[in-house]
């Protein structure tokens, strides 16, 4: 049982000085180690937590979750024994959603919620998926547009052996985000900052301001040079912002406030099965 909680967090090092831990949810078809860099560049009391999706990396033998539902029904029991402390969330893309989605879910069953939500490369959830369908295309022609997206190298797309192996994870991923129905709810108690890609045509700044509707805090939309994946064209500086955002919002203050409160309670939280 143990293995099976621990599998979805790629292990990180604990600094004695942490105050935060930031979980950081993958886009489409990426798995923790996206994130492995972030780990030895965020200042030592922020404590990344790559989230891993199954059917990807260490998961690799896993079949792909294709619905939000199940990726977040599974990953809140997994997520049990870290929310005593204090937390934040980082999801790119896909990643954005995921993150959006524990968040509710986390909040309606415990009461507890990130202490800031960092969205990047993601419209807002409440917007009808404006992007191709892809996840049902055959073989050649999802590909193809892999290849428009730019997201993938060049010598993956040509490896037909390879792409065997991913695409069922690839075809997964895009069928979350394309069946994903937003249900109306309460915004959220927490603040929450929006990235974008100034290059990034499919995410439009209109749609990174609409993240509004989710939060009850005024949001912050921050732009960087690039296409959608702008996380790495400007990983130095996107890093940077993460820092910024997570100190210079006090999220680190509001987390040593929640740390005293949280270690008050050694209660487990418990979810809801259905």
């Amino acid at each position: 049982m143990t293995t099976r909680l621990q599998s979805w967090f790629a292990k990180t090092a604990v600094h004695p000085a942490e105050k935060l831990q930031l979980f950081c949810f993958p886009y489409a078809g990426g798995g923790a180690s996206i994130f492995s860099s972030w780990k030895s560049r965020l200042a030592p009391d922020i404590t990344v937590i790559p989230v891993q999706l199954p059917g990807r990396e260490s998961r690799s033998t896993e079949a792909p979750m294709d619905t939000i539902q199940d990726i977040v029904h599974s990953l809140l029991p997994a997520m049990a024994p870290y929310i005593h402390k204090p937390f934040a969330f980082f999801g790119h893309s896909m990643g954005a959603l995921i993150a959006f989605e524990t968040a509710r879910q986390l909040s309606s069953q415990t009461g507890r919620l990130p202490v800031h939500i960092i969205a990047s490369g993601k419209s807002a959830p409440h917007l009808p998926y404006s992007k191709k369908q892809l996840h049902d295309l055959a073989d050649q022609p999802f590909t193809e547009e892999l290849r428009l997206m730019q997201g993938t190298p060049e010598e993956v797309l040509q490896n037909a052996e390879l792409m065997q192996i991913i695409m069922p994870r690839l075809r997964a991923d895009f069928k979350v985000c394309e069946t994903y129905v937003y249900q109306p709810g309460n915004p959220l108690a927490c603040p929450m900052t929006i990235l974008g890609g100034m290059k990034d045509y499919e995410v439009t700044t209109d749609s990174l301001h609409a993240w509004q509707q989710h939060t009850s805090s005024p949001i912050d939309v921050r732009m960087f040079e690039g296409n959608h994946f702008f996380i790495h064209e400007q990983e130095q500086e996107v890093i940077g912002a993460v820092v910024n955002i997570l100190s210079a919002s006090s999220a680190l203050n509001h987390a040593a406030a929640a740390h005293a409160s949280y270690s008050t309670n050694t209660l487990q939280p418990r979810f809801r099965q259905s």
